[in-house]
């Protein structure tokens, strides 16, 4: 096995990372963004697809692992499986713009239900989360955006190696047997987008599994198990087996600046419960409600401009996109969501229960919202999206989002990040209890993980 292979090079950075190295402004950042996914778990308690999955897991095992926003106990991998789910289920949560991934859904249900499992520090947590981001994150950016071409989810195939390597690190593997681990992993990272086809709730288990897989495969190691030397650059590795001929995959951007440049200053928080791809054309709609308040019956039709690679994802197939079968479809539809902010001047939860699926005037509407390729889009940095409607007196107004709220040239701030935690777990619990959380979380280097586990199973 090559010490100079990108797994070796992974494995020595998250073996030997220490969080005092780690800038403080990186590890307050990280914290948020655990509050604001532990905020998306609390919301996510209420729709029918977590009961189900919660069912299911009771009906396989029981056992000891918390899970977050509930009482109820699973099986450690069960429970990863479940927590990942809670986190990604509304697709509210943040997204590595250059890696086109879901990247905490899947390191905190790893890092919890180990750090949990074995009696981890908070700090230990905060430590194996970061090295989690920083391997997802890269090793989906290697891609450049190449993934999603071919029909793969990245949160689910990049994701599986971050966990893996999380796993090591809270399982106390060396850096060969960490290296082990990532060629184990190969076999087992996954995620296809064909719920895109039909709005099926498969995307919403793909980042829990990677938590499940990265554990497996860190597990595996630790005993001896041997995996491949070469799992992301060898003959039939990652990129070789899950991108187009054509793709361009950099793999330099594996490693480069590991321990210096941190990607979790990259990380994007979602200002709407919907694909990262939509926000740019959401805020532009929202903007042309405040500015003009139209009406349904002064537009013609609507004109969208978004980046190229995008289309197959929020726009196609027209049909699907212009009267989504469920909230899932909802969330990935142009034409939904646009009718919706230039009608209502907002896009929210609110518009994805039944009702607002069927609103005959945002219906109407998505069916003359159209789209056009935006050449002058600087995807995949920032998600771009310009609406232009035509009105029937012959007027023609647009805007333009060049950058999209929450990227990182953007971002939201670690104030509008705590907000957004309120607005979310204030749906299922009182405020008192979710400030305890957020304290829970932002105290997190100076606890424990079983003390963050007793307070997020709290009745609230």
């Amino acid at each position: 096995m090559s010490s100079t292979s990108i797994s070796a090079a992974l494995a020595r950075f998250t073996t030997n990372l220490r969080l005092d190295d780690v800038p403080q402004a990186v590890r307050e950042r990280a914290k948020h963004l655990i509050l604001d996914s532990i905020g998306l778990a609390f919301a996510t308690t209420t729709f029918n697809y977590s009961r189900a999955t919660l069912a299911a897991m009771q009906e396989l095992d029981s056992g000891h692992a918390s899970v977050f926003a509930h009482s109820e106990r699973l099986a450690m991998r069960d429970a990863m499986l479940f927590n990942g789910l809670l986190i990604h289920g509304l697709d509210f949560d943040d997204t590595h713009a250059r890696g086109v991934i879901h990247s905490t859904a899947s390191a905190l249900p790893c890092v919890f239900g180990l750090g949990e499992r074995e009696n981890a520090s908070g700090a230990d947590l905060l430590a194996a989360y970061l090295c989690a981001m920083e391997v997802s994150t890269r090793v989906g950016a290697v891609a450049q955006g190449g993934f999603h071409k071919t029909g793969f989810h990245p949160t689910g195939l990049a994701g599986a190696f971050g966990c893996t390597l999380a796993a090591a690190r809270l399982l106390g593997l060396d850096e060969a047997r960490a290296t082990h681990a990532q060629g184990i992993a190969l076999s087992m990272a996954s995620g296809s987008l064909e719920f895109l086809q039909d709005g099926a709730w498969t995307k919403r288990l793909h980042p829990g599994w990677a938590a499940v897989s990265g554990t497996v495969a860190a597990s595996l190691a630790k005993h001896g198990f041997v995996g491949p030397g070469a799992p992301y650059e060898g003959r039939y590795g990652l990129y070789s087996l899950h991108l187009n001929d054509d793709a361009t995959p950099d793999l330099s951007i594996a490693t480069n600046g590991l321990g210096e440049q941190w990607e979790i200053d990259h990380v994007a928080l979602k200002p709407i419960p919907a694909c990262h791809f939509t926000h740019a054309s959401s805020d532009a709609a929202v903007e042309l409600h405040k500015q003009h308040g139209l009406s349904i019956d002064e537009i013609e039709n609507v004109v969208v401009r978004v980046p190229g690679a995008t289309v197959n994802v929020i726009c196609e197939p027209v049909a699907n996109k212009k009267r989504p079968a469920n909230s899932y479809d909802a969330q990935f539809s142009i034409p939904y969501i646009v009718a919706t902010g230039l009608l209502k001047g907002r896009f929210t939860l609110d518009d994805l229960d039944d009702a607002a699926l069927a609103d005959p005037a945002v219906l109407a509407l998505a069916q003359r919202v159209n789209y056009e390729v935006d050449h002058e889009s600087t995807f995949p940095r920032h998600y771009t999206g310009e609406v232009i409607v035509f009105t029937r007196d012959g007027r023609r107004l647009a805007h333009r989002e060049a950058i999209n709220r929450g990227s990182s040239d953007r971002p939201l701030t670690n104030d509008d990040i705590v907000a957004k935690f309120f607005d979310n777990a204030q749906r299922v619990v009182s405020r008192e209890r979710a400030a305890q959380v957020r304290d829970a979380v932002l105290n997190l280097e100076r606890s424990s993980v079983s003390t963050l586990a007793d307070v997020l199973r709290r009745p609230g």
